[in-house]
């Protein structure tokens, strides 16, 4: 592995704290609204993931998007591709048309089955696994090659990351798989959301011999009953009972507002109690639909960043590329 193609790699092995965030292309054709909610993160993430049917939703593909929000926003983008939907030739294709338009940041991701989706009819393809795909891309990448060994001409240049789970109960598992989809190629970590900082010091201290960049994902709690779905529902993910409360109490006073205030301050202060003690390369924050928490965690952090007028951004560029749909 040679070369650095991207900005969020090269931060990474300056040393710096990145910041990623995420977007969700649902179910629709609205550009507009994706690219909106990219140019609400543009100046506090080093890069935005587009994810790839989360959780076996029938959405958007990623790559249109992730095209547009790299050339209209001016963010870099994590290209999401999951192994559930498609077989190597189709992902190859993909990968292939990535590289093309300057997509330099690949997340490796085996993907939720699609009993969990809102297709469930569909059928899974799983013809490789997250390991497998950083592998594949690896050759793409290094040797110029596709899955058979055919030569590519003007082989993409990426780097791949792959996903971890910090709460997984053992661990043990989770890091020898971990361990395998670093051994093939892997450059750097995001993990699935943690709510304990303890959980985090902890994995990142049982996985440090892998000497991989771990990016921790947080994720910002809309409201008591998402707090308690994820605290009674995801297995492994335990809301903390301090956070629970102060929850509880901010819906009884203010409503929103004062639920948005108390994640503001605990992951404001949950970022900034990582970048001190530990060795976290940053924080990947899954505030999808909750973009306007992003600014203020981030500076709740002491994290400073060149922050745009958005409203102003989306008027004076993004509407002269997409037109409103009729």
């Amino acid at each position: 592995m040679g070369g650095v193609f991207s900005t969020l790699m090269r931060k990474i092995k300056n040393g710096e704290f990145v910041i990623t965030g995420e977007i969700e292309p649902e179910k629709t054709t609205n550009i507009g609204e994706i690219l909106e909610a990219a140019a609400k993160l543009k100046g506090y993430v080093v890069a935005v993931n587009i994810t790839d049917n989360p959780q076996g939703f029938a959405y958007m593909s990623g790559l249109l998007p992730s095209f547009l929000i790299q050339e209209v926003v001016g963010l870099e983008v994590i290209y999401q591709v999951t192994c559930r939907d498609r077989n190597r030739l189709a992902i190859f294709s993909d990968l292939l048309a990535a590289g093309s338009v300057g997509i330099r940041n690949i997340l490796a991701l085996t993907g939720d089955h699609v009993v969990l989706g809102d297709v469930p009819q569909g059928k899974p393809v799983f013809d490789l696994d997250a390991a497998q795909l950083v592998w594949m891309i690896r050759r793409m990448v290094d040797e110029g090659v596709d899955p058979a060994g055919n030569p590519i001409d003007n082989p993409p240049k990426f780097h791949v990351g792959v996903a971890a789970n910090p709460n997984a109960n053992p661990l043990e598992p989770e890091i020898l798989k971990l361990e395998r989809k670093v051994s093939v190629g892997a450059e750097f970590v995001q993990t699935q959301v943690v709510y304990d900082i303890e959980v985090a010091k902890r994995f990142l201290d049982d996985v440090s011999y892998l000497k991989v960049p771990i990016i921790i994902g947080i994720c910002p709690l809309k409201s008591v009953k998402m707090a308690k779905w994820l605290d009674e529902k995801c297995p492994g993910i335990s809301i903390p009972k301090d956070l629970m409360e102060e929850l509880i109490r901010a819906k009884e006073r203010g409503g929103k507002q004062a639920i948005w205030e108390v994640n503001i301050e605990y992951f404001g202060d949950f970022i900034r109690e990582l970048r001190r003690t530990t060795r976290a390369a940053g924080v990947h924050v899954m505030a999808v639909g909750m973009e306007e928490l992003i600014p203020p965690i981030i500076e709740r952090a002491g994290l400073v960043k060149e922050a745009i007028d958005w409203r102003t951004y989306i008027v004076n560029k993004i509407s002269k590329v997409i037109l409103p749909q009729k």
